[in-house]
């Protein structure tokens, strides 16, 4: 079994479907490595922006990425649509890591699994601050504990 098998659809609980473009394809003929991260930044943003209400423009607070990795278990290329899963896997005070599968459309078994970490700070100042309260109740609702049915 490869790495990131035991991973399912059924593992998470937000989707957000993301057509691939001409362009992510490389020179091999599939999504270059790098392009799976504008994924995941596609269907973090898109929640905590849709769910929790975040304030990209003029908010006083904004999530700054702090850690991200990708595992690559199977090739996308264009042009598919992959069904990005999302997941909370670790709720702190100031700051979250995301969990994020990405499928083929249809595919019971991610194309790539990875994570993202963000903390959560003053705009002007950059320091740390407690992650919203309309931000962490969208964040609980994707909770892995609450993904897996525990």
């Amino acid at each position: 079994m490869a790495e990131g098998d035991e991973e399912r659809r059924a593992d998470y609980p937000r989707f957000l479907a993301i057509p691939t473009r001409w362009m992510d394809n490389d020179i091999y003929g599939h999504v270059n490595n790098v392009i799976y991260y504008s994924y995941f930044d596609t269907v973090i943003n898109q929640y905590l922006i849709e769910a929790g209400g975040l304030d990209i423009h003029e908010g006083k607070i904004i999530g700054i990425a702090v850690e991200s990795q990708c595992r690559f278990h199977r090739s996308l290329e264009f042009p598919d649509v992959i069904d990005a899963g999302l997941r909370i896997g670790q709720l702190g005070k100031t700051s979250v890591r995301y969990e994020i599968g990405l499928f083929r459309c249809g595919d019971e078994e991610p194309a790539a699994t990875g994570h993202f970490v963000h903390v959560f700070v003053d705009r002007a100042s950059r320091r740390p601050v407690p992650i919203p309260p309309d931000v962490r109740a969208a964040l609980q609702r994707l909770e892995r504990s609450s993904a897996r049915g525990s």
